[in-house]
C-alpha cells in the first residue's frame, strides 16, 4: 500500500516513517500510528503522522501485521 495516500492510513497501523532529522540519510523508524497530521488526501513525500511514542514523520512504508 501507498503511504502517500491518506485514506490508506488509520491509527493503529504499523508503519515505517522518516523523521525530519533523518530525511537526508533516509533512515526509517518503525512504529504504530497514533494520529494523522496531514489533512490533504495525498502528499508526494508521504502523509505526516504522529506515532504512539510521540515521534512525527512521513510514512514511507505500510507494514503488514
Amino acid at each position: 500500500m501507498d503511504g502517500q495516500i491518506r485514506k490508506n492510513l488509520k491509527p493503529g497501523m504499523r508503519v515505517n516513517i522518516v523523521l525530519k532529522k533523518d530525511q537526508r540519510s533516509g533512515r526509517l523508524t518503525q512504529g504504530v500510528i497514533r494520529q494523522l497530521l496531514t489533512k490533504s488526501p495525498s502528499h508526494p513525500h508521504g502523509i505526516k503522522v504522529r506515532l504512539e511514542d510521540g515521534q512525527v514523520g512521513r510514512v514511507k512504508e505500510i507494514l503488514s501485521d
